[in-house]
């Protein structure tokens, strides 16, 4: 499976991969492997907030996972960055220091 996800280059493969893995993951819906691979599919292709809520899914399984605690963290800063209105901010230069 993570040979197809570093392959997929266009939204069909990458539809074909997203329900491929949502037809594994009705067959096991605990599998963590399954659902990791699932959400750096959404990352590859933006979808940070799909991603987002699989690595909180897989927090509510394994409430230790290091890895869904970190990407949440970063995809939440990119998410902040990429949707941050500057007219509704004082802070018009985009400094991260004056947040």
């Amino acid at each position: 499976m993570q040979e197809k996800l570093e392959k997929i280059n266009n939204k069909e493969e990458y539809a074909l991969l997203v329900e491929e893995l949502n037809q594994l993951l009705k067959k096991s819906p605990q599998e963590v492997v399954l659902l990791e691979l699932l959400a750096k599919v959404h990352e590859k292709f933006q979808q940070y907030g799909q991603a987002i809520n699989i690595y909180k899914n897989i927090l509510k399984l394994v409430p230790d996972n290091s890895f869904a605690k970190s990407q949440i963290e970063l995809l939440s800063t990119i998410l902040r960055y990429t949707n941050t209105d500057i007219y509704a901010s004082p802070n018009t230069n985009m400094d991260p220091w004056l947040e």
